[in-house]
């Protein structure tokens, strides 16, 4: 069966981890808005999934059908620095998650990212291509990866996100253009630019669903560089693209090394509709960006990307 061949009518209760971040807020917005649908939204602050004990708890409480861990550690760099907390949060806490939902009967549908590979390939990474992180970062997620998957749930990657909420690349220039300044951005690394509102919608599409448990990529179609991000955004802005100035990766030495290529393929959502191009994507996403946002940040003049 492929994704869209959801029980319709049927009634379900989803456990959302980490509802306060940039994809659990959407996530959570666009779960309250279904019909027939129960909602247990939990921030870090009232929910720490590394407590064993607390997410057992929880999961008992609210007997949900499906659970999205939104719950990350995010600071790629930081991550270099503590790998350690970084794989008690992506991966450690992810295996008692697995295994509690496995034990209730629940969906556990986990968030992970591009940097489980190299970034060398020269083509759309597959969903059956095999983890090679070349950083800490994409380390972590990949062990969560793996504990989702031995429990028998489901694994969905995506890349280069923003939204409305939280720190992004995309939020960065928006500030940097709307001040009018210039940027100096890498054009060397190549992924799918992706709003978390249309992230969103796929995992309530597989959570609804009866797709078989696995790995599905859930990235905006297309592809571009940083550079050609920021040039966009730049043009959304009113701003003009040529304050944006192409330079190499060297250009912005990082503690974790970047993959070139981040590309995601989508062949494991069969006949299902793909997400919508990322320039189409961000202009759709650029009133939702600016409503409720204060421009006074990103000061920085070079950004390297995330």
């Amino acid at each position: 069966m492929t994704p869209e061949q959801a029980a319709p009518g049927a009634a379900l209760t989803w456990l959302v981890t980490g509802a306060g971040g940039m994809l659990g807020h959407d996530l959570t917005r666009s779960l309250r808005a279904l019909p027939d649908t129960r909602v247990a939204a939990f921030t870090r602050a009232e929910l720490d999934v590394c407590d064993a004990a607390a997410v057992a708890a929880a999961v008992r409480a609210t007997e949900p059908d499906v659970v999205v861990n939104c719950a990350a550690w995010t600071d790629v760099d930081g991550a270099e620095a503590d790998e350690a907390g970084a794989m008690a949060v992506n991966g450690t806490a992810v295996t008692g998650l697995a295994r509690v939902c496995a034990e209730r009967g629940a969906r556990l549908l986990q968030p992970s990212t591009d940097y489980v590979f190299d970034g060398t390939a020269r083509t759309p990474y597959a969903e059956d291509a095999p983890g090679c992180p070349i950083n800490a970062y994409g380390r972590s997620k990949l062990a969560g990866e793996r504990a989702a998957l031995g429990h028998g749930h489901y694994v969905v990657r995506t890349a280069w996100l923003y939204g409305a909420r939280g720190r992004s690349f995309t939020r960065t220039m928006a500030a940097m253009a709307a001040a009018g300044r210039p940027a100096r951005v890498v054009d060397d690394q190549l992924g799918q630019p992706t709003w978390t509102a249309d992230l969103a919608e796929r995992l309530i599409l597989l959570g609804r669903g009866q797709a078989p448990p696995g790995v599905y990529h859930a990235t905006s179609t297309g592809r571009t560089s940083w550079y050609g991000l920021a040039r966009l955004v730049y043009s959304l802005a009113g701003a003009d693209p040529g304050l944006v100035e192409p330079v190499g990766s060297a250009a912005f030495p990082r503690p974790a090394p970047r993959p070139a290529y981040s590309v995601l393929g989508h062949d494991a959502w069969g006949t299902v509709t793909p997400m919508r191009e990322w320039r189409a994507a961000l202009s759709a996403a650029w009133p939702h960006l600016l409503a409720g946002w204060n421009p006074v940040m990103g000061q920085a003049v070079g950004v390297g990307g995330q």
